[in-house]
């Protein structure tokens, strides 16, 4: 079994679709699944199922899929410990991030670093807090900033920066009109939220239980996928939301927006790295760039 043969299988068990795969690796279809079945032969072990046209990852192949992300994610370590030796001149740093500090919050760090460090090859990519949690315990990522908690006994959680959520309705909505907003009027609103596992969500449900809300009794009548996403639906009609301010702000200066009741409490920004993984030079210094950023 090759290093090779594992990034097939696991480009394809991804996205179960064998050109899709191969057009990641640059391969031709027929070479991946040359791969695959090599694999299959060799061990005696189908990994996929073929249905009509379409490829999926079966049981044993599930199961298998999170060996070979480990293994790959080892030899991944093993090479930027060898690259490392080098120093800063050349490297890789792989950061996940919730979606307001990836989108709002990160990219003046990621200008500041790619100054000093631009030979440092670095990847980013957008997930909840939950996924971004995991990335870093499976050694998919570096480094991960996140806005909700995360407790996982295999990372080290830092609190970096700060943001505040807001209430955000559109302008004319009846709350515009309120000085404060009461536990009854909470309860009975129409709210827009982002999906479970969000930082913005578990800090909107945590607000709204310690304004005396009762969450299963909630009326939740959109669950969207971005902060972007929530913001435009709130925008159009007469649900209501929480959204960072960072998102809002812009939105609330223009007069799109308008944000209601008393100021929130603070948030914090996280980061999280594995406790024991090895933590390469491009690694430590992005975490003193973080760590030196300013509250948001």
């Amino acid at each position: 079994m090759t290093l090779d043969q594992l990034r097939i299988f696991v480009a394809v068990a991804e996205r179960q679709h064998l050109t899709q795969a191969a057009d990641i690796l640059a391969l031709t279809p027929s070479a991946v699944s040359a791969s695959i079945r090599a694999l299959e032969e060799r061990y005696g072990t189908l990994l996929f199922d073929r249905v009509g046209r379409r490829i999926e990852v079966n049981a044993a192949g599930r199961i298998f899929l999170d060996e070979a992300r480990a293994t790959l994610a080892r030899a991944a370590g093993a090479e930027r410990v060898l690259v490392e030796l080098a120093g800063l001149a050349r490297g890789a740093l792989a950061l996940q991030a919730s979606q307001t500090i990836a989108s709002y919050w990160l990219p003046p760090l990621l200008v500041r670093f790619r100054a000093t460090h631009p030979q440092i090859d670095v990847r980013l990519d957008v997930g909840n807090t939950q996924s971004v949690a995991d990335a870093v315990r499976e050694g998919q990522a570096d480094l991960g900033l996140v806005e909700g908690g995360v407790d996982d006994a295999a990372l080290v959680v830092d609190s970096v920066g700060q943001d505040r959520m807001a209430i955000v309705v559109a302008p004319g909505h009846p709350w515009t009109r309120k000085r404060r907003l009461a536990a009854a009027d909470l309860q009975a609103a129409r709210w827009i939220m982002r999906e479970p596992g969000s930082g913005t969500r578990s800090a909107l449900e945590e607000m709204l239980v310690e304004q005396g809300a009762d969450l299963d009794a909630l009326q939740v009548v959109l669950t969207l996928p971005s902060n972007e996403a929530v913001r435009a639906a709130v925008m159009s009609g007469s649900d209501v939301a929480g959204l960072s301010e960072l998102v809002a702000a812009p939105y609330i200066a223009a007069g799109l927006l308008a944000k209601v009741g008393a100021d929130l409490p603070p948030r914090d920004f996280f980061l999280l790295r594995h406790r024991e993984r090895y933590r390469s030079r491009a690694s430590q210094a992005f975490e003193q760039l973080v760590r030196s950023a300013p509250a948001a």
